[in-house]
């Protein structure tokens, strides 16, 4: 049986998209709906991964722009649980953008999603067994 550090550690996800001009805005930034939806996604992936129970998304907390995300980028969105309760979990998604054609890349997008586990009739059940201290 892995431990919670084992666990947290094989569900990082790490995914590279291309900011294509069908994802930006007359900037010529990726929109900031379409960055929400992906970190959204890399943090659902992320919590799946850890608990592999059904997820949901409740809340996404202080998501940070800091830098544009100018369209013929590549970005990489990592996932990591940050804290695990009884029922919930908690993943910090960093958006990182850089150039196509040189070694430039700087964080872009930072935030943190909360996650709940629920069963088939959507009510939230626990996460980790309880012989596993939480984070």
């Amino acid at each position: 049986m892995r431990t919670l550090e084992e666990k947290i550690s094989h569900a990082e996800t790490r995914i590279f998209k291309a900011v294509f001009p069908n994802t930006t805005n007359h900037y010529d930034t990726l929109f900031g709906g379409t960055t929400l939806h992906l970190m959204d996604e890399v943090a659902f992936i992320t919590a799946t991964r850890f608990s592999r129970l059904k997820m949901v998304t409740v809340s996404s907390d202080k998501v940070d722009f800091t830098h544009p995300i100018p369209g013929g980028t590549l970005v990489e969105l990592i996932g990591r649980v940050e804290h695990v309760g009884n029922t919930s979990l908690k993943v910090r998604v960093e958006l990182f953008v850089e150039q196509m054609y040189s070694e430039d890349r700087h964080r872009a997008v930072s935030g943190l999603f909360t996650f709940v586990a629920i069963d088939e009739q959507k009510r939230p059940v626990r996460i980790l067994g309880t012989d596993t201290a939480a984070v």
